[in-house]
């Protein structure tokens, strides 16, 4: 395995996963808490080497969230530096199919909400643009 290039961004990929309210059939979208950062954002990670990012962000869904999911529209690439390194994480909205969440080190929560409570809970604001592009997504469909 060939190490990443000094200054080559990390890839990383997720899904702003969602499920229709079971109170009234509108979309609630699914965030994660990290202890690590004590934040609030999408199921996202590190794509493994040689990995298709669409492969990774559906994986890192089931291992963050223990939901299977149905990836769809392609969402906006969010760019941006952690510790001095360029990172790019693709997304994909991406509908819950099932499954049952257990808190790990890595995740030690998840919360459904509707769109607006999401938007407010997500500790960063690069994260809130996803928010949008889904509601259009939804909205052209």
């Amino acid at each position: 395995m060939t190490p990443p290039e000094p200054g080559a961004p990390v890839l990383a990929a997720g899904c702003v996963l969602w499920r229709r309210s079971p109170a009234g059939g509108g979309p609630e979208l699914c965030l994660v808490h990290r202890p690590r950062y004590d934040d609030w954002s999408f199921p996202k990670g590190k794509l493994k080497p040689g990995e298709d990012a669409l492969a990774g962000a559906v994986r890192e869904v089931e291992e963050e969230t223990g939901q299977r999911c149905a990836p769809g529209a392609r969402l906006p690439t969010v760019h941006y530096t952690v510790r001095g390194r360029p990172k790019r994480v693709d997304y994909w909205a991406a509908e819950a199919t099932g499954g049952h969440f257990e808190p790990g080190d890595e995740v030690d929560r998840v919360r459904w909400l509707p769109p607006a409570e999401a938007r407010d809970l997500l500790t960063q604001v690069r994260d809130r643009q996803l928010v949008d592009a889904l509601l259009a997504v939804f909205h052209s469909t």
